[in-house]
């Protein structure tokens, strides 16, 4: 039996994958339109034309959209004489494919799940395009496209993407506002606080500012060793003693830096205790005593340095979806890159463009998260030279934006800095200065120098200067 040469059969090609597309759907959907314009209102908060597959029934919604805008009805008839002559339409049937597609949705009941089938399938089409993009970035070898950066883009993509169709919450009925304002009022009621923000343990604070609110921009400025540092760590700190989840975005210090304030604070041993070796058992003993009383507190300190507000947001997103968030702090503003480097292309960056961007994506980000965003700040030298060295809002390095854009600016200010001690020999002057100094010592002032919802002035704390820790001031009160 002779044997013969058989060609092996070949493995079946796997199909192609289409792209998720339904046509069906855009055409009844379509035609529900055309038949009652009213359908559109629906769906008019999330459904664009770009969201079909079809370019041609992009056009088609555009013009059902343009003319119902006009308060025109939108049918075969009236858009005849606008696709008569539309060359992709012609292809179709021209005018009787708009009567196909009219005849299509008549009886279609359920516009709303149609549209978000079809929108759907759009975001499916962006997913498969971002993949696309992320892949094509990945393989190539950019000096200046780190896989960080293509990270936090990739994050960035996808959240505007998640973002993209959502409504919003549109218009509420007043009852609802107040069913919601009584419920924050009544869980600050029950919590026995005059407070419906994020405390800052401060009394007098937060009694001025009513703690710090949701979606609110809060600027703490101040000169150089003013201790804007040390009172934003305090802040976080007492939040997360109530329970709120806060995120620390430390641009300047490290981390360890941070640890080392509050262990130092909470455990009584001068702030520097880190770079000393002098410490002895009963200074390790309450170190480790304060460490464990903080170890289940919700403070989270990214470190990081150079972020751009797109950075801080994909963290801050990660940070909520994790945890959940209440309160971010940032120190400090001018440190934030800008997502734009103009300067790369022959022109010198312009510093207050900058910082408008800067101030603007974080008031962005403090109402997409509808979380408080306490940012700090430098004042310009001006105030030296002034003999009230109090800073006002025109202190603010390119205040233009940073005062425009935040609800809250705070001025920390600690007048015995300022304060030289004159010669002993002068005994008059000498006399005045202790005198002087003794009032001062210990004290610092925070101003509200801006609130957008409520009243200025200025709140008086204690200030250890060991430990760099603010308190309440005892006895009197501290508003001013």
């Amino acid at each position: 039996m002779t044997s013969e040469n058989v060609t092996p059969l070949r493995e079946p090609e796997a199909l192609p994958r289409l792209p998720p597309i339904n046509i069906e759907a855009e055409q009844s959907l379509l035609g529900a339109f055309l038949c009652n314009n009213r359908a559109l209102e629906a769906v008019a908060d999330f459904l664009k034309p770009e969201h079909f597959a079809s370019a041609m029934h992009a056009r088609i919604l555009e013009a059902i959209q343009k003319l119902f805008d006009r308060g025109q009805i939108a049918n075969v008839v009236t858009l005849k004489a606008t696709f008569d002559q539309d060359p992709a339409l012609m292809e179709n049937g021209g005018a009787r494919y708009l009567a196909q597609l009219a005849v299509a949705g008549s009886l279609l009941l359920h516009c709303e799940d149609y549209a978000r089938l079809v929108y759907d399938l759009w975001q499916r089409r962006q997913l498969l395009a971002i993949a696309e993009d992320m892949q094509r970035a990945a393989y190539s070898a950019e000096l200046n496209d780190p896989a960080a950066a293509q990270i936090e883009r990739a994050e960035t993509q996808l959240y505007q993407l998640a973002e993209n169709g959502d409504a919003g919450s549109g218009f509420r009925p007043l009852a609802e506002v107040a069913r919601r304002t009584i419920e924050i009022a009544e869980a600050a009621y029950k919590r026995g606080a005059q407070i419906v923000g994020v405390p800052t343990g401060f009394v007098d604070l937060d009694r001025s500012l009513g703690g710090l609110h949701r979606s609110d921009l809060v600027i703490l400025a101040g000169r150089t060793s003013m201790g804007k540092s040390a009172l934003a760590v305090d802040i976080a700190l007492n939040a997360a003693k109530n329970g709120d989840v806060v995120g620390v975005f430390s641009l300047e210090m490290a981390d360890v830096q941070l640890g080392s304030r509050v262990l130092g604070g909470e455990s009584g041993i001068a702030s520097d205790w880190v770079r000393r070796a002098d410490l002895n058992q009963q200074h390790f003993d309450r170190l480790l005593e304060a460490k464990r009383k903080t170890d289940d507190l919700p403070l989270f300190i990214d470190d990081t340095p150079g972020h751009t507000v797109a950075a801080l947001r994909s963290r801050a997103r990660r940070l909520k979806r994790r945890h959940g968030l209440d309160l971010i702090v940032i120190d400090y503003l001018q440190l934030i890159q800008p997502t734009r480097g103009d300067g790369f292309h022959g022109s010198q960056p312009n510093r207050v463009q900058e910082v408008s961007e800067i101030t603007r994506g974080l008031k962005a980000l403090a109402k997409e998260l509808d979380v408080p965003v306490m940012a700090l700040s430098q004042v310009s030298r001006a105030v030296e030279s002034r003999e009230d060295k109090r800073p006002l809002l025109s202190d603010l390095r390119e205040s233009g934006s940073i005062e425009q854009d935040a609800d809250v600016v705070l001025f920390i200010y600690r007048g015995e800095y300022y304060e030289r001690e004159p010669p002993v020999e002068d005994i008059q002057k000498h006399t005045v200065w202790r005198e002087k100094i003794a009032d001062l010592r210990n004290k610092a002032e925070v101003i509200v120098a801006k609130q957008r919802h409520g009243p200025t002035g200025t709140v008086r704390l204690h200030f250890d200067h060991d430990t760099t820790r603010f308190s309440n001031l005892a006895a009197q009160g501290g508003v001013v």
